[in-house]
């Protein structure tokens, strides 16, 4: 797959495509996935990196949402424990189990998260990453050492999932690839076609790298730009009512010296209604996130010096070891795309459900939801999209279908591990290079 290559296939497309899916992160991908297995003609536009935005500034993590259990959100939390059981299933090399432990300091802890976290493993059903338990004071430590002992009584412990989310993202990439999809970055929509009856039927677009313009007709045209959903949507409708309320999240990294272990830790509750994960992540710590209200989605947030102190001043209270603002090694911080709610005031409130939105313009959107649902959300959009776009009726097939690099024992391969099967082809080219 190269860039060459999938501008001579968009000037070689005279006919409408099926389906132009404007957004190039893990929902969009995700969405083209989706069309091109089933058979449809997919061109994907995204206007900067693949995965600029959000989905490569998460948490790392594949897993069901702990605390939407207290929010009541059952149906939420089952669909996303099913999808990150078909994350591991489908990605093995890139999607691993990680252990969580709960630490207790007041008496009802340990009988209140038990029974949460033991639900949670219920729920899970046959797509469970492992049994959780209660832990003595003892077992606590020995898990994470570097936990504050003042008035520890012990922990919980449960199993969840973790990724690197930019890998899977590139991974998902070259599996859209395969499956016939054309994928282009760097190609900003500037507009939309319509129809006789104002419709929209096609796009208007720039490659921001040469200037080409770029005019695609398609059946239908899905907005899967996430944060930056609404700007699109005036673009087809400028008397669109926007339904995004942004939230910023950001997270630090530190050295390894403040978890030591390789479990990661879980603080339940935070003054801001998020829950705070400190997880081993490449040698490092990295601890988060925040849940701060935005006006705007911009593509390079940046960290809010409250954010930090508010992420510092948590992480404090728990470990043994309060990290400083000297200790933060780097920090990155993302958008969530979240959906309005009329009573809704707090974001951390806030559904992490999906929506799937058809405008009177006829340009569908898909915002909201989460890393690990992104191809459930796919798999709804596009039984929608086939419907508006008369197109012909086809099932989907992604609930099994590989991700690209699969490869059951990629830990063999040690760093390289989550390049999966490309992990092979790397290290003979580095034997090559090292002959020559």
């Amino acid at each position: 797959m190269n860039r060459a290559e999938m501008w001579s296939r968009v000037r070689g497309h005279t006919k409408p495509w099926d389906i132009v899916v404007v957004g190039g992160g893990a929902t969009g991908v995700g969405v083209a996935i989706d069309a091109a297995s089933r058979g449809y003609g997919v061109l994907l536009l995204e206007q900067s990196d693949f995965g600029k935005g959000t989905s490569s500034r998460s948490t790392k993590l594949a897993h069901g949402g702990v605390r939407y259990l207290e929010q009541g959100n059952i149906g939420l939390v089952m669909e996303a424990l099913k999808e990150r059981g078909l994350l591991l299933q489908n990605a093995p090399h890139i999607v691993h189990d990680l252990a969580f432990v709960v630490p207790n300091y007041d008496w009802w802890e340990a009988p209140f998260y038990g029974l949460g976290l033991k639900l949670y493993e219920l729920l899970a059903g046959k797509y469970g990453f492992g049994k959780s338990r209660l832990l003595s004071r003892e077992e606590t430590l020995k898990r994470i050492p570097t936990l504050k002992t003042d008035g520890l009584r012990g922990g919980a412990i449960y199993y969840d999932g973790q990724f690197d989310d930019a890998r899977l993202l590139i991974h998902i990439m070259f599996t859209a690839f395969e499956q016939g999809a054309t994928l282009l970055n760097y190609v900003e929509v500037t507009g939309f076609t319509k129809d006789t009856q104002d419709f929209v039927n096609g796009v208007l677009a720039r490659d921001t790298e040469t200037g080409e313009e770029l005019r695609a007709s398609a059946k239908v045209v899905i907005n899967a730009t996430g944060a930056f959903s609404d700007r699109l949507r005036q673009k087809a409708l400028p008397a669109a009512v926007p339904m995004i309320k942004p939230s910023q999240g950001i997270h630090l990294v530190f050295g390894p010296e403040f978890l030591q272990a390789d479990s990661a830790v879980l603080v339940p509750h935070t003054s801001d209604g998020r829950v705070l994960f400190a997880i081993p992540w490449h040698g490092h710590t990295l601890v988060g996130t925040t849940d701060t209200p935005v006006a705007d989605a911009e593509l390079e947030p940046v960290a809010m010096e409250q954010e930090i102190q508010f992420v510092l001043a948590t992480a404090g209270q728990y470990l043994e070891k309060a990290p400083r603002r000297d200790d933060v090694l780097s920090e990155f911080a993302g958008i969530r795309p979240l959906v309005r709610s009329g009573g809704s005031i707090a974001t951390a409130a806030l559904s992490r459900d999906h929506v799937i939105h058809i405008d009177t313009s006829g340009l569908m959107t898909i915002t909201g939801g989460k890393w690990t649902t992104y191809r459930h959300m796919a798999e709804d959009c596009i039984d929608q999209a086939a419907t508006l776009g008369q197109l012909t009726d086809a099932p989907c097939v992604t609930h099994h279908l590989k991700i690209h690099g699969f490869c059951v024992d990629a830990r063999q391969f040690g760093d390289l591990a989550i390049y999966g099967s490309d992990a092979v082809s790397c290290i003979r080219r580095f034997h090559i290079q090292q002959l020559r």
